[in-house]
């Protein structure tokens, strides 16, 4: 089966790629010819991930996923949420968002803080959702080098160290996107 991964985020599309069973053949939006500028102007993650996934479904006709990804803060009332990737304002840049989170929670002792994931995906005239969820803390200052994003500054519930000391393998098992692909990837092999 063909499906194309609505993303220009090549460290996403690698990290998926390894959660996906080999009867699944994955096209990122270059294999499509796709380099439009999808615009995410939704007010939820859900909203943002269907934007995306109709986008390509309806302009290139092939069926599809999308997601998008938050990190909500509890005593950020939530931010920056939907607006996670541009949390400090344009150009979009993982160190500056980490450098304001880390400055907004320089006096406050609630860390706690959740990544979320929506998976919305088209599958032959037909749309469903995948949610994942992964509870943590923010750390006061930056841990690790891998990962991608905001992993650096992420330590999940039960864990010593950030996203970003862990291997592929050991984030993908527990973290928000690596549960929604989970539960996408069930899905489509309860099809076959």
């Amino acid at each position: 089966m063909k499906l194309v991964f609505a993303t220009n985020n090549l460290n996403k599309l690698a990290e998926v790629q390894k959660m996906l069973p080999n009867s699944i053949e994955l096209l990122s939006l270059k294999d499509i010819n796709c380099f439009d500028d999808i615009e995410e102007t939704a007010s939820t993650l859900e909203g943002n991930a269907k934007i995306k996934a109709n986008h390509i479904t309806q302009k290139f006709g092939y069926n599809c996923f999308a997601d998008d990804t938050g990190l909500e803060v509890e005593s950020l009332q939530g931010a920056p949420g939907v607006y996670s990737a541009r949390y400090a304002g344009e150009p979009a840049n993982a160190e500056n968002n980490m450098q304001k989170l880390l400055t907004e929670l320089q006096d406050k002792e609630n860390r706690k803080a959740q990544f979320r994931t929506s998976v919305c995906l088209n599958l032959n005239s037909n749309q469903f959702l995948f949610d994942g969820i992964c509870k943590g803390e923010i750390l006061n200052k930056k841990q690790g080098e891998k990962g991608f994003g905001y992993d650096p500054v992420f330590q999940p519930e039960g864990y010593t160290k950030s996203f970003a000391e862990m291997t592929s393998e050991e984030k993908n098992a527990i973290s928000h996107r690596g549960l929604a692909i989970q539960q996408l990837v069930e899905f489509l092999k309860s099809l076959s």
